[in-house]
């Protein structure tokens, strides 16, 4: 069977601390979000999921997602505390990370794009990146470039080799503060501009009030319209994962980008992965688009 997307990278535990200074263990991971609804957007997926195959916790979360778990020694162990009621602002730690994936983890499905869903710097080592290109059409979410496990200490540095391989990526995903780390620009259309400059296909930037597209001829902004903010963990996956079903499936860059932000809005009210369907987004585009 070809599958419409392959996404690829380490499962997760996440221990999520709120504000209030409640708890929450459960699996996370950009792979988790990122599948869940680009299959609510309609797209066939498969997961290459990078772990410690006694985790169950991890695997059992995958539920239905066809998959493959790929042996990782350990099992990314994240912690993240959250300052305030937005969750815009958070304090993250590193327990544990998996080892990085190589080509010949992937699986031998057939799929028409590879998401590259990283979490830390070291997930996809350089090596997989230049074989994978030779064979794949590739997205990323930068994440996975930019934060560094520093003896536990989860610290943001810039990519050293961007230039080199920004342009093997079709899609390209970052949040406002990944960007400003990249180009040095707060404006977020200037940031998006410059790292389609620099060679990256289609940039979608996430940003707690708006998401933002440049396709290197326009630009598309599209409003965050979440009535409350209790599932935020997994934004910038979700909406990416969905945005890359519609634009596979030969939506226009605006279309999918609305579809995905309302997709995104509707997942930011119950924690988790979305879990709704093509028309739960279509009635939320509706009510409040």
């Amino acid at each position: 069977m070809k599958y419409d997307i392959l996404f690829a990278g380490p499962g997760c535990l996440d221990d999520n601390v709120d504000y209030t200074g409640e708890t929450v263990h459960s699996a996370g991971g950009a792979v988790w979000f990122s599948s869940f609804a680009a299959r609510a957007a309609g797209a066939s997926v498969y997961a290459a999921v990078v772990m410690n195959p006694a985790d169950r916790m991890v695997s059992d979360a995958f539920k239905d997602i066809p998959k493959k778990i790929i042996d990782g020694g350990e099992t990314t162990h994240m912690r993240n505390v959250y300052h305030d009621a937005t969750r815009e602002k958070r304090d993250a730690s590193v327990v544990s990370q998996s080892r990085g994936i190589c080509t010949e983890d992937l699986p031998d499905e057939e799929f028409g794009l590879c998401h590259l869903g990283g979490l830390l710097y070291g997930d996809f080592p350089e090596q997989f990146l230049t074989e994978a290109h030779e064979k794949f059409s590739l997205s990323a979410d930068m994440q996975g470039f930019l934060r560094h496990n520093e003896n536990g200490s989860l610290k943001y540095h810039d990519w050293k080799k961007k230039l080199e391989y920004l342009k093997y990526f079709k899609y390209l995903k970052v949040d406002a503060n990944e960007a400003e780390i990249m180009t040095g620009f707060t404006d977020r259309k200037k940031a998006a501009w410059q790292l389609k400059d620099w060679g990256a296909g289609e940039v979608l930037l996430s940003y707690n009030e708006e998401m933002l597209v440049c396709d290197g001829k326009e630009f598309y902004t599209c409003p965050v319209k979440s009535r409350n903010l209790s599932g935020r963990t997994g934004r910038g996956d979700t909406v990416f994962g969905s945005y890359l079903a519609r634009r596979e499936h030969g939506h226009a860059a605006k279309d999918a980008l609305l579809y995905a932000t309302a997709l995104v809005s509707l997942k930011m009210e119950t924690p988790g992965p979305f879990m709704g369907t093509d028309h739960d987004v279509n009635e939320y585009i509706k009510a409040f688009y």
